[in-house]
């Protein structure tokens, strides 16, 4: 989450008019993140995001999310509710953005995930791939193979001005990323980091920020999360939280325990390229911090040199 878009209070209020959720008693901007203009927004009936879409996110693309939001929720996943407004759609402009209001979720993040913390998240990522199986919509994952190649020819020439031997990186894993198909697959998070799923009193209380949601592998969404959840603020993997993990999800197909090195890969050039470009485009007047894109070109070094999936803890 983040602030790229200011709302005035008479904004706030012009946009409120189309729901029934009271009058706004607080508003406040969220710092974290990096996608959208998130807000917290209390009113005389109950605490809400307020999500402004911005950059990347299409609004073609939200009955996608949006619906995802509602089905995932009727079949037990704890996940934001986007409200409906008085004429019985669920988003509006606000200050030139497609604008959206979410139910609150109560929870913390974690920075500093434990095993236990990571076998849950994992039984709750195998809960979301089964709930979403009869979803009726389709959105392809605009951020895969296809996009890497495209935003690595673009940032290429400039990702030594971050790190020296960083463009080499990015191009040689891609010129040597022989991407596996087809594997099982279905609705992914694509996105489910330790900031986007909440906990309390060590459990698993909600799942959040779901606009990378897409149709790609199921061991690609887990392959992220080996990512973003299994190594320590050194850049070292933690193999207890991957065994945690990869335990707490269900068993692998053997194809899926074959291409988890190379999944792994891929997801940390993902996450690599959008970072370096949030880094190299920042906009300057935005109420956000651009996160380091060397995390992963750290990440990506250590899955390049892994050959089997069982050292990750499998």
């Amino acid at each position: 989450m983040a602030v790229y878009t200011d709302v005035s209070f008479e904004e706030l209020e012009e946009f409120l008019s189309g729901y029934d959720v009271g009058r706004p008693l607080s508003f406040k901007g969220i710092a974290e993140g990096v996608e959208n203009s998130n807000f917290f927004l209390r009113t005389d009936s109950g605490a809400f995001i307020l999500t402004l879409y911005e950059k990347r996110v299409r609004e073609t693309d939200l009955p996608f999310f949006l619906g995802l939001m509602d089905h995932l929720a009727s079949r037990g996943i704890a996940c934001p509710l986007p409200l409906k407004r008085r004429d019985g759609t669920q988003w509006a402009e606000l200050n030139g953005r497609p604008a959206t209001l979410l139910t609150y979720l109560n929870g913390v993040s974690l920075r500093h995930p434990a095993p236990e913390h990571c076998a849950a998240v994992g039984a709750k990522l195998a809960a979301l791939h089964e709930a979403g199986a009869d979803f009726a919509l389709y959105r392809p994952n605009a951020l895969s193979v296809d996009g890497w190649r495209e935003m690595a020819a673009a940032l290429i020439p400039r990702a030594d001005e971050v790190e020296a031997g960083l463009g080499a990186l990015i191009e040689t894993t891609l010129e040597n990323l022989h991407w596996p198909h087809p594997l099982p697959s279905g609705v992914i998070h694509a996105d489910l980091f330790p900031d986007n799923v909440l906990f309390v009193d060590g459990k698993v209380s909600g799942l959040i920020d779901f606009y990378f949601a897409c149709n790609d592998a199921f061991a690609y969404d887990l392959a992220v999360m080996l990512n973003a959840w299994c190594f320590d603020d050194t850049g070292r993997y933690d193999t207890a939280r991957g065994a945690a993990l990869l335990g707490g999800y269900r068993e692998l197909s053997p194809t899926e325990r074959d291409a988890l090195p190379v999944l792994a890969r891929g997801a940390a050039l993902r996450f690599l390229l959008t970072r370096l470009h949030d880094v190299l485009h920042r906009d300057p007047q935005a109420l956000v911090r651009p996160k380091d894109p060397r995390d992963f070109a750290r990440r990506l070094r250590f899955h390049l040199g892994v050959r089997r999936a069982s050292d990750y803890g499998l």
